[in-house]
């Protein structure tokens, strides 16, 4: 019997790798993926651009006088896309999350983790920006790892510096560009035209997001997908045989060899591992760590056109559809999943078209509510109206009162501005001993469109 073979030891200082992107020790490896040139890194050179583009304008178009979208948390004031909300509609928010949840849910029980490979934010600054920035000062992938695998020379420092200005000036700007989601744009750039102790809370804000940015996209990088967002890892109960992901045919593939031997299709040239942006093999089936970018896609459809081989060893296939079996896109879970979506998007439009556009109400006078003046009560109350409109809005006020009653009512024709609200004082006299139980109806009405509340008191 032939003894074993030895077990290979790590390097001094060095643990062995246990992948591409992670030492048996524990330690994180530098990723460089090679770059890609296939069909779906072409449609990610397009669809980036375009969607840093679009986060980027939302602050600047305007709709309806207003940012497309702007959260103003100061003021607790609102708008999307025209639509204009304060802090008491702050319920409807439980209404988007659900349609936008359960509409995600569908999306990933069809088509996997498309949304973290094609749009997710993290993906887009990250291969949209970042990698291109690094790319552009220090080279190709091959040469970055060669420079970084060899001595410190100048060559290396500057390059190293100048990326680093480089990574800090964009991570400014994009901090800045999610500071006016919250902030105006021309409140942003009116502030960064002025002494930052002036505005110290959104400077620090801003200075804090660019912190956060620069660590994230030059050090953290996938590691954010893989260990802090959770959408990866509800990918397993949202995943079944039917779902559409990025698999490798292993009928067509095993057993690898080399080009020219008898073996499977695959030739095991790691170039599928190589592209890859969070260093899996995708071979060894579907993995967290997979964002369904397509790169491994492409890799290997360059590799098989190269031998004159059929395409699609490594594609975007369902787990049935890669074992050889009938596909199923519509399945159960997924009317499921459907139903829910639906049933999510009905109550946010119904929570939406119930939401009136002011509130109104009859209040007590927290102070002498009541009192006695000779023959008469005197009772106090406060018509309160506050306008949920970005644009001014006129009030009608009508009180209805038993005639015994006389009622001061010293404004009955309210303008408020945007957003703007006002107490209105009323005193209602009546004879002392008055029988019954008299109420105080309250009627206000929007003049521009109609819509009235009311309400009522005993007096």
């Amino acid at each position: 019997m032939s003894a074993p073979a030895p077990v290979p030891q790590p390097t001094p200082g060095k643990a062995l790798l246990l992948s591409r992107a992670l030492r048996t020790d524990g330690t994180r490896v530098k990723m460089h993926p090679l770059e890609s040139d296939g069909r779906f890194a072409r449609l990610q050179r397009f669809l980036f651009p375009a969607l840093i583009a679009f986060y980027a304008a939302l602050p600047w178009i305007q709709v309806g006088g207003h940012p497309a979208v702007w959260l103003n948390i100061t003021d607790r004031q609102f708008f999307l896309f025209g639509f204009t909300l304060n802090s008491t509609d702050f319920y409807l928010a439980f209404f988007v999350l659900t349609a936008i949840g359960f509409s995600l849910i569908v999306v990933s029980a069809l088509f996997g983790r498309v949304w973290c490979g094609y749009a997710c934010p993290q993906t887009v600054f990250l291969e949209g920006v970042f990698r291109r920035i690094e790319a552009l000062v220090e080279g190709p992938a091959r040469k970055r790892q060669a420079r970084d695998q060899g001595p410190w020379t100048a060559d290396r420092v500057a390059r190293l510096l100048v990326k680093h200005v480089l990574f800090v000036g964009t991570a400014f700007v994009v901090a800045h560009i999610f500071l006016a989601y919250f902030s105006s744009v021309d409140s942003v750039l009116w502030m960064m035209q002025h002494n930052p102790a002036e505005n110290l809370t959104p400077f620090l804000w801003a200075m804090a997001m660019t912190g956060i940015m620069y660590f994230n996209f030059t050090w953290f990088r996938e590691q954010l997908c893989i260990v802090i967002c959770p959408y990866g890892r509800l990918q397993g109960a949202l995943f079944d045989r039917e779902t559409i992901t990025v698999g490798y045919d292993a009928r067509r593939g095993e057993p690898r060899g080399k080009k020219g031997s008898t073996t499977g299709d695959c030739v095991d040239c790691g170039k599928c591992v190589a592209v890859c942006p969070t260093g899996i093999d995708i071979r060894n089936g579907n993995q967290l760590e997979c964002v369904g970018c397509g790169h491994c896609v492409d890799a290997c459809h360059d590799i098989m056109t190269s031998l004159h081989r059929p395409v699609g060893l490594i594609r975007y296939d369902s787990l049935s559809g890669l074992e050889g079996q009938p596909r199923k896109f519509l399945r159960g879970r997924l009317y499921g999943y459907a139903v829910a979506a639906l049933a999510g998007l009905i109550a946010l439009t119904t929570a939406v078209s119930m939401r009136k556009s002011f509130d109104a109400s009859l209040l007590r006078a927290q102070a002498n509510p009541r009192e006695r003046v000779g023959d008469l009560v005197v009772e106090r109350f406060v018509v309160h109206v506050a306008s949920k409109s970005a644009q001014p809005r006129t009030f009608e006020i009508t009180l209805d009162a038993p005639p015994q009653a006389q009622v001061v009512l010293p404004i009955k024709t309210l303008h408020l501005k945007a957003f703007e609200s006002q107490h209105i004082p009323v005193v209602v006299s009546l004879p002392f001993g008055h029988a019954g139980t008299p109420i105080l109806k309250m009627t206000t009405t929007e003049v521009e469109s109609g819509r009235t509340r009311e309400g009522q008191l005993p007096l």
